[in-house]
């Protein structure tokens, strides 16, 4: 049987299998969302698939906060040092900071509601979507796989899970952003001297205004794959279960609640 091709005969699609990997729209908690705009603008709007919108944002938090200091500010706040704060801190930055940082957490927020409503629609249309995508660069198509392998390689090297994934422009994007911030951290220098017992040696190799982008980078590389393969996972089986409805069961198959069916 041919695969279907998305070609805009139904209002609204659940899902679209492409070379570059699987877009599909499911229920999300618009909490979560705005939590990861928070912890770093751009990677809500990546898990939401508005990869444009997610990236210029990254990038926008990156530049910005280099330039306004805020990380720095940050690790002298936790050491309690609230004047070494206010020297390191750049107001003509930081001003043009918040605005979009909070942009970014309410847009996250209104666009996962609406998303949500979409899904719902499409869910109850219940058209046909496309499952295989081949072309000459990639191969793409629904298969179910294991979310713990997932988080597995993540951890390794973020956007590793992307990959096992194939959600593959997320992927190249976490990717080349870790080997930026690994190497203008300097971190991989300090972990030798680190193991050797000179932490005053490794401390000083340590440049934090880059380091501290590295959590939220790991963080949501582990979160991504995991949600992700979970949806994907779903999503493969309600494409197999209504094909096998359509293609297999009889058209009188009733299944009555509280009795059996000869």
């Amino acid at each position: 049987m041919d695969n279907y091709t998305n070609d805009n005969t139904a209002r609204r699609y659940i899902a679209h299998v492409s070379i570059f990997g699987t877009t599909q729209i499911h229920l999300r908690n618009p909490y979560i969302i705005a939590w990861w705009s928070a912890a770093f603008p751009g990677f809500g709007h990546l898990l939401l698939s508005k990869y444009i919108r997610g990236f210029v944002l990254f990038i926008w938090e990156v530049i910005v906060n280099l330039n306004a200091n805020i990380n720095l500010g940050i690790i002298y706040s936790f050491q309690g040092d609230i004047e070494k704060v206010i020297q390191v801190l750049d107001t003509r930055w930081l001003l043009l900071y918040m605005p979009v940082y909070l942009f970014a957490i309410w847009d996250s927020y209104r666009t996962t509601v609406d998303m949500n409503k979409v899904f719902i629609l499409a869910d109850r249309e219940n058209h046909r979507f496309n499952t295989f995508s081949i072309g000459a660069l990639e191969i793409n198509y629904l298969d179910k796989r294991n979310p713990l392998l997932a988080v597995v390689w993540s951890l390794c090297v973020p956007g590793l899970g992307q990959l096992y994934i194939h959600r593959i422009g997320v992927a190249f994007y976490v990717i080349i952003w870790t080997i930026i911030f690994f190497y203008f951290s300097h971190i991989l220098e300090a972990i030798p001297f680190l193991f050797l017992g000179e932490i005053d040696k490794a401390t000083s190799l340590v440049k934090p205004e880059w380091l501290l982008f590295l959590p939220s980078v790991y963080g949501f590389s582990l979160f991504d794959s995991y949600m992700n393969t979970v949806e994907n996972n779903k999503l493969f089986e309600k494409e197999q279960r209504d094909f096998l409805q359509k293609n297999y069961q009889h058209s009188k198959f009733t299944l009555l609640k509280g009795k059996k069916v000869k």
